[in-house]
């Protein structure tokens, strides 16, 4: 799948097949599409869908790959915004908020139980970009002196990725009475909270009122 593909002008057949399957799965969850309403839904037979993609399974570790560029476009966005580290922090929170918040819960679930290659793909991405992106931000706010100075940066990258990691069990999410968004907020909160140091609140809480936002939730 070439890098183009998530610009309208670059699309061929296959990239809108791939970005309409792809919502689909976040929309209803993936167990409950059948490849047939995958191709009802976005008007194409199921003989085009199997043309480009061998079966479900394919189409959703493919359909990983496409969110996992989105994520790494994403990153190389924000680090070209010239926002200092905490800003960019709250940036990617916010972006990620809202990706939870339009995702159905059952793809997450759905993920993991029936299709571990694709949740490899996804496992692979947070250890080695996301892991990456974290450690990278962590250096450049301890530099400003919006993070603590006396971070061991690995272990909180390790350390945050493993909360992460955590709300997205099927056993601890399905007993859990919260949405994925609260408890994504409660774990930045507490991430951010850990890392920051006094400089580094007074910076996101002016942040969060010039947009009139409630900076005491920080």
């Amino acid at each position: 799948m070439k890098d183009v593909f998530i610009f309208a002008a670059s699309m061929d057949k296959q990239d809108e097949i791939l970005i309409s399957c792809s919502t689909q799965f976040k929309r209803y969850g993936i167990k409950t599409l059948t490849m047939d309403d995958l191709a009802r839904n976005q008007g194409i037979s199921k003989k085009t869908l199997y043309k480009y993609y061998k079966d479900k399974n394919d189409l959703v570790v493919k359909s990983v790959e496409y969110n996992i560029l989105l994520d790494r476009n994403l990153m190389l966005n924000c680090c070209n915004q010239n926002m200092n580290a905490i800003e960019e922090n709250y940036f990617v929170s916010n972006m990620i908020l809202q990706q939870l918040t339009e995702t159905n819960a059952s793809f997450w679930y759905d993920l993991e139980r029936y299709h571990p290659k694709a949740m490899a793909v996804m496992n692979n991405h947070m250890r080695v970009d996301v892991f990456k992106y974290l450690c990278d931000n962590l250096k450049r706010g301890i530099e400003e002196g919006h993070y603590r100075s006396n971070i061991k940066i690995p272990i909180i990258a390790d350390t945050y990725l493993s909360k992460l990691g955590v709300m997205f069990e099927p056993e601890y999410y399905s007993a859990s009475d919260y949405s994925f968004s609260d408890v994504y907020q409660e774990i930045f909160r507490y991430h951010i909270r850990g890392i920051a140091s006094d400089k580094g609140i007074i910076v996101l809480k002016e942040k969060l009122n010039r947009e009139n936002l409630k900076s005491d939730d920080f």
